[in-house]
């Protein structure tokens, strides 16, 4: 008829509109990321803004810890870069790139919204929330090192993980309960030793209280894990404080110990040791199971018990038959100077992913009393920033730890 030649005289047809709306209705489904995507690169100011948003999240992943509250005095506030060194401490670099105006962020973008779908938690943010969060995550009480890891996964999953908590530990009050209640037995006995035992030497855990509910946690959680055997290795400091509020051991054994008073005064073990350096074993009870757990005898001689607790892991794995090398784990106790500065632990480290050597890996605990007996000046006890810098050699992630923060440790 008349109309179907008029079309196909013009090279035109009617369209039905069915067609459009379904692309409609297909743009109102997609996720809201995508829509901000594209809205990003219709307004390339906006997309700018994004892309410098990227950039200060990754800074925080990477450098963060930089500008994390690790001083339990808080002396980095109370003194100028310049004179921490006059008291023995050795500054940390600054890091400007943590500031948002680094990357071209100011004060009118604080309250506008961008895409944070990369970081743990809400898909989109007010740059003020992604700041805050940022800083509760890395800058904090605890400093995290992990983007050196060569893994990807890895990586993510430990972002991933402190992005989600956002600086909140999540302990329950029964855990807090639990948390004090170890930090009272570790002062309770130290104030006691330090009162009965005046001037006998005793490595006192004082200023490292953590520690013991640190440990509690570990053993907790590593029965409730499966763990069958812990095996503790450490030198003096605070191991007297293991020794009675870890492992168990009779206070009165102890302090009998002081006095001279041994189960067996004539065995040769005896002759000339000192208290700090005996070993002990014990099984203790958790939530999950039954875990024995060895404290290693250890000389004077500091470190050098640790590949004497990787190898007895690795023997108790193989009379265990643990092929995934799950059943048992070395937890190694260190102080910074000595963690740093003694070669044994970069051998340590060095065979710990050999095939003939590996015990599924290790927790290092590196308790940090800015205390060198051979050094006085910060810039002669090591070449790093940090004295655990030399675990980066295996991927190792580090936690830097606020001491006087329990909770965080």
């Amino acid at each position: 008829n008349y109309f179907n030649e008029l079309q196909t005289a013009r090279g035109t047809r009617d369209a039905s509109h069915l067609a459009a709306i379904a692309r409609i209705e297909a743009a109102q489904r997609q996720p809201r990321e995508a829509q901000a995507a594209l809205a990003a690169v219709a307004d390339p100011g906006k997309a700018h803004k994004q892309a410098a948003v990227l950039k200060l999240v990754t800074a925080y992943r990477s450098r963060g810890h930089l500008a994390a509250h690790l001083d339990p005095l808080e002396l980095e506030r109370a003194f100028p870069a310049s004179d921490l060194e006059a008291i023995g401490l050795l500054p940390r670099p600054s890091a400007p790139d943590l500031q948002p105006e680094f990357h071209g962020l100011g004060a009118a973008d604080m309250d506008s919204e961008f895409n944070t779908s990369s970081l743990g938690g809400p898909t989109h943010q007010s740059l003020r929330s992604l700041l805050e969060r940022l800083q509760a995550t890395y800058a904090g009480s605890i400093g995290a090192e992990f983007m050196h890891i060569s893994d990807v996964e890895q990586r993510q999953w430990l972002h991933e993980q402190l992005e989600r908590a956002g600086g909140n530990y999540g302990l329950s009050k029964a855990d807090q309960l639990r948390v004090l209640e170890k930090l009272v037995q570790a002062d309770g006995l130290e104030r006691f030793l330090h009162t009965k035992y005046v001037g006998q030497k005793r490595f006192s855990l004082e200023g490292g209280d953590s520690l013991i509910p640190l440990l509690d946690e570990i053993v907790r959680r590593g029965g409730s894990d499966g763990m069958r055997d812990m095996v503790i290795g450490m030198a003096h400091r605070g191991r007297l404080n293991v020794l009675v509020n870890i492992l168990g051991k009779s206070p009165e054994k102890l302090f009998a110990e002081f006095d001279g008073k041994f189960d067996h005064p004539d065995d040769p073990a005896h002759s000339g040791d000192v208290k700090y350096h005996m070993g002990f074993s014990a099984n203790v009870k958790t939530p999950g199971r039954t875990v024995h757990l060895a404290l290693a005898f250890n000389p004077s001689h500091l470190e050098i018990v640790n590949p004497v607790v990787c190898g007895s892991v690795r023997a108790r794995q193989v009379r265990r038959k643990d092929e995934h090398r799950a059943q048992v784990v070395p937890i190694l106790i260190h102080g910074d100077s000595a963690f740093a500065g003694q070669g044994v632990n970069m051998e340590l480290l060095n065979m710990s992913q050999a095939r003939g050597f590996a015990v599924g890996g290790s927790i290092h605990v590196v308790v940090n009393n800015q205390v060198g007996f051979t050094t006085s000046n910060p810039h002669d006890t090591r070449s790093t920033l940090y004295s655990t810098d030399v675990a980066k050699m295996v991927n190792a992630p580090v936690f830097h730890v606020n001491g006087d923060d329990p909770e965080a440790v």
